[in-house]
Formats: structure tokens, C-alpha cells, sequence
């Protein structure tokens, strides 16, 4: 078959062909129920020490405390944990944290929960919001694992966090799609499929978000997150601007997005996985050269199926390209496939498991404001619901924000195999926009941090790529200090210069 077939071609032999595709190439690994996408979300769940009790949050009007429906605003608390206390004698409460729920304006009957978190520096100082991946994983992952304002000791108090990204900002993390985290509906119609549904959701609770702290309207917006949130990211920045170029509404003063150690271009992210897994080691010549000539070939021809039909190609899709990752790991051994310098003993790459206890304690409950309903810390249902989602191409938006002079940093742990620097490198690099030849010419440079490097960054005009030395996939829990300065200098603008001038290093408070 060759490149000329046409796309009512595709459309009509997609049902045939994929399921063909995977008959022919997928062997060995053969593919098998634990390649199914609820079995491979619960796995990935429970790596990370994670067992929610329920799958998603759909749940009867007379489970749900808290605002009735009707009330199309924001219902917001302030934080009053007492188990936190700082080492100056500072509450929560002195602090001034906010938690709370959105009832989402163009939805049946969803909410969104949020927290959010005043600068410890300044009012002034931007917004920051904060999108976990997944897809369905609860942004109090990192909330309490890596960036937020305070930790989950394992006696259940809860810890400052002397890296909290609400030293140079003020701080949302919101639980998305509807399912997730907190967010709950009580219709199963809620649940989303795509990001036109979730990027207007979250459009949607900026507004009301803004509208309820107008303080804060003014202030620079930058989106951040990782992971699934390479689809997340690129989708609301697109619709923020959307809604600012057709004046829907509250004018959002969007500067800047960054995605950590992402999925953003599938075709080219997965081709990179075998080269990656040879590059540190993982696999062998003969490993790499098998993959590369029987599974990225009916990976990339499944990509560009599913960019043609969208539907039944992209969920065929999902199997044949993960069979790449599949593959490497079969051959790995029991590497943490988020950090390939860490062993898995048995199935805990990682214990998460505190933010779990924490949540569902009943003071904490009551703290927030959520009543009966369940914490989700990562939704399979969610996982399954985004399945077509997953192999679309989000880079296609980004060149359209860059000219319009939005900022965009990829930032990557080296030592991540599932979302790993090569691959985010190689669609930067590919990206097609007025600067893609001056950004491939940029010298790469050292980011330093206290007259250390602590990454090689490449800059040039809005578009910044960091490969942060020490980390793997979640870089602000593993180098706190400089994803701190990382987010301060990108969001001043003096990313590009050098980070051990002691003016704008991250200073102790």
C-alpha cells in the first residue's frame, strides 16, 4: 500500500486494516488482556502505591453535601488544616489557601474542584496553574508530591515545602477531567472524551475563577503541568486564546505554558523510545533494530490513520504504538520506567500512597468542603474515556501561539523513559513555525543553579527546551530547588540567562 491513498480510502478500510495491522505485527509481544487500556491504567495506578476505591466520581444527588447545582459560582473555602504548622508558628489559615468547587457552566451536572494558593512573595506575582496527567490522575499528586506549598509527612501532618511553587507565584491545582481527584458529576454524561470537552471545562472555571478574585485578573497567566498534560496544555492555551481574540469574557493575560516531560506529538515521541532505550542502555542493538523494523513502522502508518479517521484508527492506534513500550520493557527487566536509574521492587516504582490517607481523613474532608464525596486519586474510567485522545498530534496548535509571542518550555528529566527528553527534543525540533531554524541553530547552554549545572537549556525567541540533569519524570520532586528557578526565571523572562547570578537566584524564606 502506498502513499497515495486517499482519504476515503482510509476511512472505509480502517476497520479492516488496523485490526490487520495488529494480526501482522504486533509479535512478540503478542498482544494480550493486560495490553487492554483498564488493566494497563490500574498497573500504572498501582506503581505508584495508588488504590483508589472508586474508578470515577459519578455519584447520586443525595451523595453530593456540598452547594446545590443550581448555583452557578464558585464555592470556595478557606483552608484551616490544623495538623500544619510552620517554623515561624504560620497556619494554613494565616496563609490564606483557598480550596473549592465550580459548578461547570456548559455541563449537565459536573463540578471541579481546585485549590489555590497565594503567593508567600507577592499578590503581584503571576498565575500559575497547575494540570496533572494521567489522563485522569488527581493534580494532588503533585500538589503534595512535588511543587505545592506544603508535604504529606507519614505521620500525617502536613510539612512546608521549602520549594513550593507559591514562592514566585500564585498557585492552582485543579482536579480535571470531571471524575478526577475531587471533581465529580452526578451524570455520566460529564465524563469527557476530547479536549475541545476539557480545555472548555477548564476555560469555563478560569472565568469563574477570575470573576470571584478579580484581584488577581491583572496578574501575568501561565499554564504548567506534565505528562498527559502535553495534551492538556497546548488545548486550553488555544482556547484561552480563543476566548481573549473573540472577547468571550474575562480577558486572561496569558504569557506563557510549559509542559514537563509530556505527550504532546505521539508519531514522533514513540519512534524515539527505542533510540532513547538503546542511547542509556536499556536495551540491546538487536532489541532496538527488531523494534524499529517491525513495531514503529505500523505505529507511525496507526498515527497517521488516526489523524485521517479519528476514531476507530486512533483507539487500534493506542495498542500498536504501546506495544513499542511494551516491547523495551519486556527487555528492561524491572527498571521504573518514570526514573530508569531506580529499580520497581515488585509493583511500587513509587509510594504515593500518603495523599490517599490524607485526603480521605474526615477533618481534612471537612476542611475542604467536599462531604461524602470519595478522593480519585487516578481514574481508570477517565483513562479509558480519552482513549481516542491519546495518539492525536497537540503540537499542530503551538506555532500559532509562538507567533502570537507566547512563551512555551518544554522541560524533561533525563533518566525518563515514558515521557523522555529525545522524543519531546525531536518534535521541538520538528515543530514548523517562523523560528524553528534560528531555535535548531541555538547553542545549547548550561542552566545553573547555586554555580552548579543543573541542566543544558536551548533558547531561542518564546520557545525554550530544558533537559534537567538528576531527575526523571517528575522533575519538581526530584529537583526541587531547580524547578523552582526554573519556574521563576521563565516566568520573569531570564530563563535564557545564566542561573547563578545571585540577583535573581531563588532566595531562602
Amino acid at each position: 500500500m502506498g502513499h497515495s491513498i486517499t482519504s476515503l480510502n482510509v476511512v472505509v478500510l480502517c476497520p479492516l486494516l488496523l485490526p490487520l495491522l495488529i494480526l501482522l505485527f504486533l509479535s512478540p509481544p503478542p498482544t494480550s488482556a493486560t495490553n487492554f487500556p483498564s488493566i494497563q491504567a490500574k498497573k500504572l495506578i498501582n506503581d505508584l502505591n495508588l488504590f483508589p476505591h472508586q474508578d470515577i466520581n459519578i455519584v447520586r444527588d443525595s451523595d453530593a453535601t456540598i452547594e446545590p447545582f443550581s448555583k452557578k459560582k464558585i464555592v470556595e473555602k478557606k483552608l484551616r488544616f490544623l495538623s500544619l504548622v510552620g517554623p515561624d508558628g504560620i497556619s494554613v489559615e494565616d496563609l490564606g489557601h483557598r480550596a473549592g468547587y465550580y459548578p461547570i457552566q456548559h455541563s449537565h451536572a459536573a463540578r471541579m474542584f481546585y485549590f489555590f494558593f497565594k503567593s508567600r512573595n507577592s499578590e503581584k506575582d503571576p498565575v500559575v496553574i497547575w494540570l496533572s496527567g494521567g489522563p485522569g490522575c488527581s493534580s494532588e499528586l503533585a500538589l503534595f508530591y512535588e511543587n505545592g506549598p506544603f508535604k504529606v509527612a507519614n505521620n500525617m501532618s502536613l510539612e512546608l515545602n521549602d520549594y513550593g511553587w507559591d514562592k514566585v507565584s500564585n498557585l492552582l491545582y485543579v482536579d480535571q477531567p470531571t471524575g478526577t481527584g475531587f471533581s465529580y458529576s452526578t451524570d455520566s454524561r460529564d465524563v469527557r472524551h476530547d479536549e475541545t470537552g476539557v480545555s472548555n471545562d477548564l476555560y469555563d472555571f478560569l472565568q469563574a475563577f477570575f470573576a470571584e478574585h478579580p484581584e488577581y485578573a491583572t496578574n501575568d497567566f501561565f499554564i504548567t503541568g506534565e505528562s498527559y498534560a502535553g495534551h492538556y496544555i497546548p488545548a486550553l492555551a488555544a482556547r484561552v486564546r480563543k476566548g481573549n481574540k473573540a472577547k468571550e469574557g474575562i480577558h486572561i493575560k496569558l504569557k506563557g505554558f510549559a509542559i514537563g516531560d509530556g505527550l504532546t506529538d505521539p508519531g514522533i515521541q514513540y519512534k524515539a523510545y527505542p533510540d532513547y532505550a538503546l542511547d542509556m542502555g536499556i536495551i540491546q542493538q538487536a532489541d532496538h533494530d527488531r523494534i524499529n523494523k517491525v513495531l514503529v513502522p505500523a505505529c507511525e502508518l496507526a498515527i497517521k490513520l488516526c489523524g485521517t479517521d479519528g476514531k476507530i484508527a486512533c483507539a487500534a492506534s493506542f495498542f500498536v504504538c504501546n506495544n513499542i513500550f511494551i516491547s523495551i520493557l519486556s527487555r528492561a527487566g524491572d527498571i521504573n520506567y518514570y526514573d530508569i536509574r531506580k529499580k520497581c521492587e515488585g509493583s511500587l516504582c513509587y509510594d504515593f500512597s500518603n495523599v490517599e490517607k490524607f485526603l480521605n481523613r474526615k477533618p481534612v474532608r471537612e476542611a475542604l468542603g467536599v462531604g461524602d464525596i470519595e478522593f480519585v486519586s487516578c481514574s481508570t474510567t477517565v483513562y479509558q474515556a480519552m482513549l481516542l485522545d491519546c495518539m492525536r498530534n497537540f503540537e499542530v496548535g503551538i506555532p500559532t501561539l509562538l507567533e502570537d509571542g507566547i512563551n512555551m518550555l518544554i522541560y524533561v528529566g533525563e533518566y525518563d523513559l515514558m515521557g523522555n527528553w529525545l522524543g519531546n527534543s525531536r518534535w521541538v525540533h520538528a515543530m514548523k513555525w517562523s523560528g524553528q531554524k534560528e531555535f535548531g541553530a541555538s547553542p545549547e547552554v548550561p542552566f545553573t543553579v547555586d554555580d552548579s549545572e543543573a541542566g543544558l537549556l536551548k533558547t531561542y525567541g518564546p520557545l525554550s527546551f530544558l533537559k534537567v540533569h538528576n531527575a526523571g519524570h517528575m522533575v519538581p520532586m526530584d529537583q526541587p530547588k531547580a524547578a523552582l528557578e526554573m519556574l521563576k526565571k521563565w516566568t520573569q523572562g531570564t530563563l535564557s540567562k545564566s542561573g547563578a547570578d545571585t540577583e535573581n537566584s531563588v532566595v531562602e524564606m
